[in-house]
């Protein structure tokens, strides 16, 4: 089926938003879309933008049926306007930025550990989980309003930040695929958000740039700072559009300013508020962010910020703050938008840490800092002749904008650069996935955008030097769905032992060449998770040593695939990122591998399509709804099995054990349509059987284990048929 909609999504470190293209439509017109969600107990109301907050209610925090959506049954969680309210009130249950945790290493964002620091008796979720409830919330509100062209249908353009690395990158896609949305395409926010802007003038885009030849993108969201140049170019007679540079992650955004705000605050109560613990803290926080908000959106010059006091004076011990506009403006301004000059740059151990956060937030906060190295690392300025975008809620008020660009003025002698005018700093990323949705296919204006960042394999055994040799898998500028195959230089490895991979990545070299072996200082990367395997090789499975060369594919949809290839015998492994510290031998000495599980020899590869594919196959007939259970019914539960070799390209014996627990989770996630047939039930229990045998192996198998207990529990919902008593 053709797709009636071009979409785009924003899932956003404080808001979420949708906007959407019909395609059937005439005039191809930019649609932003509001968000039906829950404003209070029991009431529904739309919104511009869905907050990206997750509350995890109580057994008597809200009444039965309060948080009942018209697309979903009453459960135990809410996102969005309802999950900030409730979590100004009981921080402890609120999940949010789970976005910026997507991108933290020093952690397993697969694990359940949101929200952080939160008592013994609240659930916990993953980052990727988190991130899949905002995505799930926008498709059942699509859904509901769309009944015959559903958002897993559409064409759909997700966005990221440009500073992710793959491994966020391909989280992402995880979270994305947990909220059945398998079929998208990952654009860079900076991208989306001058996307948005081409769309405003495209019929006069080159005169609107007014002769710039370099765009500056400023793009400063709720949880990161990031920075994308953008070439204009003359192509014959054509101007042609190139991104051509993207800034390292830099966790420097809203949430800082929010924190900073509460610091201020909280200086200000002095000893009347004593020494806040972490609730009463998360609390302040949650009310200096919407204060902040607030005030500069102009819908007021000043906020009351309330702080509830200690033990049992929890009430009659409240204390309350007046926050003023001006207060928040001259915060932002001096605290992360100072006048510096052009050789500035960030400083070392600056700041004291954000309490009990746990997120790695940049301990420089002057954003000019950052942005002053990052041009001076790609050899650029930017000054008259130039033109600059703005992104991001923080920059609503224009005193910001105006700073910065005299900032930007400053360092290029006076002469300031054009400000593009954004059409909406909330809703631009939506707006602009959307259009690039258009670009994709074959309409509208693009900019070419290759690999934004080179990687690398690490060529040295120690590691422990200034400098690395490394080997180039995928040079800056590499376009998608180019497969790089480096037959040299050839390696040997160790087969059926553990062996591991060290990859690098660099926003700021180039020049390179796929397979070119060089030498980097190590400030200039950044290290990813590394990639801890058993290339399973033989019948015997015996330790030795193999020849092989290195595979890499920048796929369409935005990730990275890397395998290894044996010279001779055609066995190839995929490659992945190891994200826990987990062992890599169980204890009965059994491999957790990334290679297939078969021990013949001919291992299997599943691409990041088939794995999609196969995962869409399983939601198709299990949905997480049961009234969502296709009219084909008890036929495509039948054909379920047969579908999903067809979808990984071989049987069901060969499936590695990452791809077995992947459909393992998407199996489970559709748990309440098993009772739809005695046909569907069957085989649910028989796909249960098999894709989690046998019951350990990998690290969440525990966790998976006592998920199906409860469901098995449950007992048999069609006893008279005998394949499910079997």
């Amino acid at each position: 089926m053709s797709a009636r909609y071009a979409v785009g999504i924003d899932l956003g470190t404080t808001n979420s938003a949708i906007a959407a293209i019909d395609l059937a439509a005439r005039r191809r017109a930019i649609t932003s879309l509001p968000v039906p969600q829950l404003v209070a107990e029991g009431r529904v109301g739309e919104r511009p933008t869905l907050p990206s907050a997750l509350y995890l209610a109580g057994a008597h925090d809200v009444p039965a049926g309060a948080l009942a959506l018209p697309w979903a049954e009453d459960r135990r969680e809410v996102v969005g306007e309802l999950a900030r309210i409730e979590g100004g009130r009981v921080p402890g249950r609120l999940v949010t930025s789970a976005k910026s945790w997507l991108a933290h290493g020093g952690v397993d964002r697969t694990a359940k550990i949101l929200p952080w620091g939160a008592s013994d008796d609240v659930p916990r979720v993953s980052p990727v989980a988190a991130s899949a409830r905002f995505l799930a919330h926008l498709r059942g509100a699509w859904d509901a309003a769309h009944p015959d062209a559903r958002l897993a249908e559409q064409e759909v353009v997700l966005t990221v930040p440009a500073s992710f690395d793959e491994v966020a990158r391909e989280l992402t896609v995880a979270a994305a695929a947990e909220a059945e949305l398998t079929t998208l395409t990952l654009l860079e926010e900076p991208q989306a958000a001058f996307y948005a802007w081409l769309a405003a003038h495209q019929r006069e885009w080159e005169h609107a740039l007014g002769g710039a030849t370099r765009i500056l993108v400023v793009d400063v969201g709720g949880g990161t700072t990031d920075f994308t140049l953008i070439e204009a170019k003359l192509d014959g007679a054509t101007l042609a559009l190139e991104r051509v540079a993207v800034g390292d992650h830099l966790l420097l955004g809203g949430d800082n300013m929010d924190i900073a705000l509460a610091r201020r605050v909280e200086a200000r109560l002095g000893e009347r508020a004593g020494t806040l613990d972490s609730v009463r803290w998360q609390s302040l926080v949650q009310q200096c962010r919407v204060a902040k908000e607030t005030l500069l959106s102009g819908a007021a010059a000043t906020a009351t910020v309330q702080l509830g006091g200690r033990g049992r004076g929890v009430v009659g011990g409240a204390l309350s703050e007046t926050v003023t506009r001006a207060d928040v403006e001259e915060l932002v301004l001096d605290g992360f938008f100072p006048l510096v000059a052009a050789d500035a740059r960030p400083r070392a151990g600056r700041g004291a840490g954000l309490r009990e956060w746990g997120l790695p937030f940049a301990s420089e906060s002057e954003i000019p800092r950052h942005l002053a190295a990052f041009l001076e690392r790609h050899h650029a300025t930017i000054g008259g002749g130039d033109a600059v975008l703005y992104n991001g809620g923080v920059f609503t008020p224009a005193a910001l904008r105006e700073r910065l660009t005299a900032v930007l003025a400053a360092w290029a002698g006076g002469n300031a650069p054009a400000v593009l005018v954004s059409v909406d700093l909330d809703a631009a990323v939506a707006r602009g996935a959307a259009y690039y949705a258009l670009v994709r296919r074959g309409e509208g204006v693009r900019v070419s955008a290759g690999s934004a960042r080179a990687c690398y394999l690490s060529l040295d055994a120690d590691g422990d030097g200034a400098r690395e040799r490394l080997l180039c898998l995928v040079p800056r500028g590499m376009e998608e769905d180019h497969p790089v195959v480096l037959r040299e230089p050839e390696f040997e490895v160790l087969a059926n032992a553990p062996v591991s991979f060290q990859l690098y990545t660099s926003s700021s070299r180039e020049g390179e060449t796929a397979g070119a072996i060089v030498e980097a200082a190590r400030d200039e990367l950044a290290a990813l998770p590394p990639i801890r395997t058993v290339l399973r090789h033989g019948k015997k499975l015996a330790a030795r040593t193999i020849p092989v060369h290195v595979e890499a594919r920048r796929t369409a949809l935005g990730t990275l695939e890397l395998w290894c290839a044996a010279k001779e015998g055609g066995h190839r492994w995929r490659l992945e990122f190891q994200l826990r510290d987990a062992p890599l031998l169980d204890e009965g000495g059994a491999a957790d591998t990334t290679g297939a599980a078969d021990t013949t020899g001919a291992e299997l590869v599943v691409t990041a399509e088939q794995r999609a594919a196969a995962v869409a196959a399983i939601h198709g007939v299990f949905p997480a709804s049961p009234a969502r259970v296709g009219a084909a019914g008890a036929d495509a539960a039948h054909a379920l099995p047969r579908a999903l070799e067809t979808a990984l390209g071989a049987g069901k014996d060969a499936w590695a054990l990452p791809v077995i627990r992947a459909l393992w989770d998407a199996l489970s996630a559709g748990a309440a349509a098993r009772t739809t047939t005695a046909a569907h039930e069957a085989r649910w229990l028989n796909l249960c059987g098999f894709l989690l045998r046998p019951g350990f192996g990998h690290e969440l198998d525990p966790w998976r284990v006592r998920q199906l207990s409860p469901l098995l529990s449950a007992g048999v919902q069609f006893p008279r048929a005998p394949q499910n008593r079997a």
